[in-house]
């Protein structure tokens, strides 16, 4: 019998892989000089890094980053370019882990300085990761792409602020439910 916790992680794990393979494949699809789709759907992967960690705490948010991980290279490679699957696998990887740590850091502050901060900062480690090896000597304005794509990240940041404190005051009214940062 699945309970309630091991339901959960299946729809966080299932959004993470959704959400990278979804930005995967929206990258390739430049909006202008400055912006591919891809930076819009990208940002949610940190809302559900930092809903997992803040709910169930470091642990299970690394176990939701690597089967995410996992899912969204097999997919990627399938469904983007081999490159673009490298690219976004170690990016992707290298910046959620680092958000895991940052916000881990960070829990015990103002509510909104864990998440922001942190997705902020590892937005900006898997954009430079990405950008440099997916588009480098490809002909194509990665540069732009790449500024263009961390400035809408961050602004997303910002905005997903609000469904993090929404979903975190709804987890919290559930009784007998414990959020591991006391």
């Amino acid at each position: 019998m699945i309970n309630r916790r091991q339901q959960m992680m299946f729809w966080l794990i299932l959004a993470m892989a959704v959400i990278v393979v979804s930005a995967n494949v929206l990258v390739q699809y430049p909006i202008n000089a400055w912006l591919t789709w891809g930076a819009i759907t990208y940002p949610l992967s940190f809302l559900i890094t930092d809903l997992t960690n803040r709910r169930f705490g470091v642990r299970v948010a690394r176990q939701v980053v690597w089967v995410g991980f996992v899912c969204a290279v097999l997919l990627s490679a399938l469904l983007a370019t081999p490159r673009i699957a490298l690219a976004s696998g170690s990016a992707f990887l290298l910046a959620q882990l680092l958000d895991v740590q940052l916000f881990d850091r960070l829990r015990y502050g103002s509510w909104w300085h864990a998440p922001l901060i942190s997705s902020g900062i590892g937005s900006l480690l898997d954009t430079a990761w990405f950008f440099s090896i997916a588009f480098y000597a490809t002909g194509l304005p990665w540069v732009t792409w790449a500024i263009g794509d961390y400035g809408v990240k961050l602004l997303l940041a910002l905005l997903l602020l609000g469904p993090y404190r929404l979903l975190i005051k709804r987890w919290r009214t559930h009784a007998g439910e414990q959020f591991s940062d006391g």
